[in-house]
């Protein structure tokens, strides 16, 4: 199949949160499977010299948006067998951050939308299918709409992926309607129309042949009020279009062959994995003792993330006999709470205030346990990260949390980490401290769960071949993997020849004479 994958974000050109990671992974994984896949981002300014210079300026066209007429630049670079092609515009993307200027997003982002669709014919590709990710390019579904007249786009059908229900792309009426410029028709209750504004998110959802999201779990809380973020009614109708695929995580993240921590291991050689806790307890000036409890968390510090609930039971975590170490930034109220604790018992708390991607890792591979208590997570891929590296998650049973780790059995010794239902601080500490308990008292228990973690795969291929079944279920193009590619290759057998065909060889041979 021939697909466009369109993100606002991507590794490793450009990435804020979960979204660049996946858009960076995902359409990897496709092309080694086999597809046609090309990816389109914006050109931000933001984005590394070295990867600009890399790539190669095609052309440009003129793209009508609101009152305005503008430029539109179309560059391309391969990387590791995948096209990526880049829209360029000064005006909307030489902001230091993909997201700076909060006033331009609406109208940047649907210029975005609509000059990935203007420049197919130019670039002499018509994909199967669109995957749109997010409010950022939900306007696409709804321009190719407007389109039905123009042969190229028919039969062009499109995903819409939610990474975060909660960002929407919600904006005045006359704002997006002056930008879209498209027919008053569009901006009913039943489509674009929002509580008297224009919904960016809504518009793709009504108009995607297909809705996915980020985590089976996921894909059922939306439909509800609950968790729905004032969508649920629009989703509950498209529920038979509505399906979860869990994202998967990138090879990089492997403690066999990581080169950022500071002693590489697997299941089979866990020693060296206290090697890493005792290391990172000398560098953060933490009592060193192999035998402490070590809880890591590496997020970003918002009341989604259940900070709420850490705080709360702050002082009884630093007084039970544990390590905290965070990494993060995000709300005030959270960073200095971590800084004052951090002040105050500086052998058990280290409170980084930033972002290392070195750090990180150092933190994933350390800690015993890793804490995410989370509100609600489409998918989350930290918790994931951490049990490739043998440190079980603590998470609340919300979304891909609920999908990815598996309870701790005592009976069966099954699992991957520990979980709580009830969003309450009192639940999480009750199931931290049996946490702490098992791994203090049951060394063989708490060694065999840190092997079941490890041996889980969360790779891309099993998430692509699930991409690859939806994208041909509404394409109606029926796809096989590379691999049975190859097989019914190698079982074809030889063609007979013709008599006919024999005739006009042996014809051949005399014109030859």
């Amino acid at each position: 199949m021939k697909i466009l994958y369109v993100a606002s974000e991507a590794a490793p050109f450009v990435k804020t949160g979960g979204l660049g990671d996946v858009a960076g992974s995902l359409p990897m994984t496709l092309k080694e499977k086999g597809q046609d896949i090309r990816v389109i981002l914006p050109l931000y300014k933001c984005i590394d010299k070295k990867y600009k210079d890399m790539m190669t300026y095609i052309t440009n066209i003129y793209i009508d948006i609101a009152w305005r007429r503008q430029y539109c630049g179309i560059f391309s670079l391969e990387l590791k067998g995948v096209t990526y092609y880049f829209i360029d515009n000064e005006y909307y993307f030489s902001g230091d951050k993909p997201y700076d200027f909060i006033h331009l997003d609406c109208e940047k982002f649907i210029f975005f939308s609509k000059a990935v669709l203007s420049v197919l014919p130019v670039l002499d590709f018509r994909p199967d299918v669109i995957n749109c990710n997010d409010w950022q390019t939900a306007p696409i579904p709804v321009f190719l709409d407007t389109f039905y007249d123009n042969p190229f786009y028919c039969g062009i059908k499109t995903v819409m992926t939610i990474h975060n229900l909660r960002f929407q792309g919600r904006w005045d009426m006359e704002k997006i309607k002056d930008a879209m410029g498209i027919s008053d028709s569009y901006f009913t209750g039943d489509k674009l129309e929002y509580y008297n504004d224009a919904n960016l998110l809504k518009g793709g959802l009504v108009y995607a042949n297909r809705i996915s999201t980020v985590s089976d779990t996921y894909a059922n809380e939306i439909t509800t009020m609950e968790y729905g973020e004032g969508l649920d009614g629009l989703l509950s109708a498209r529920r038979n279009d509505l399906s979860g695929i869990v994202n998967g995580i990138s090879e990089d993240w492997n403690p066999k062959t990581d080169e950022l921590i500071y002693k590489n291991y697997t299941s089979r050689s866990l020693a060296n994995k206290a090697i890493n806790k005792t290391e990172l307890q000398k560098e953060l000036n933490l009592e060193v003792n192999p035998d402490k409890f070590m809880i890591g968390i590496v997020s970003r510090l918002t009341d989604q993330k259940g900070f709420d609930l850490i705080a709360y039971v702050m002082e009884r975590l630093c007084a039970g006999g544990c390590q905290i170490v965070v990494l993060g930034t995000g709300d005030e109220n959270y960073e200095n709470m971590f800084r004052y604790f951090a002040g105050k018992y500086p052998d058990r708390v280290s409170a980084n205030i930033f972002f290392s991607n070195e750090l990180s890792h150092k933190i994933y591979a350390a800690s015993d346990a890793f804490l995410m208590p989370s509100n609600f997570e489409p998918c989350g891929l930290s918790q994931i990260i951490s049990m490739r590296y043998g440190t079980l998650p603590i998470v609340r049973e919300t979304g891909g949390l609920k999908d990815t780790v598996s309870p701790y059995n005592e009976f069966t010794g099954e699992g991957t980490g520990f979980s709580f239902a009830a969003y309450n601080a009192d639940d999480m500490m009750y199931v931290i401290e049996y946490a702490m308990r098992t791994f203090y008292d049951n060394k063989d228990a708490w060694k065999k769960l840190v092997k079941n973690a490890m041996a889980k795969d969360f790779s891309w291929q099993v998430s692509a071949d699930k991409y690859i079944k939806m994208y041909s279920e509404i394409t109606g193009i029926e796809e096989t993997t590379k691999e049975e590619k190859e097989i019914n290759t190698v079982k074809e057998k030889p063609k007979k020849t013709t008599k006919k065909a024999v005739t006009s060889t042996a014809n051949s041979k005399k014109e030859k004479k």
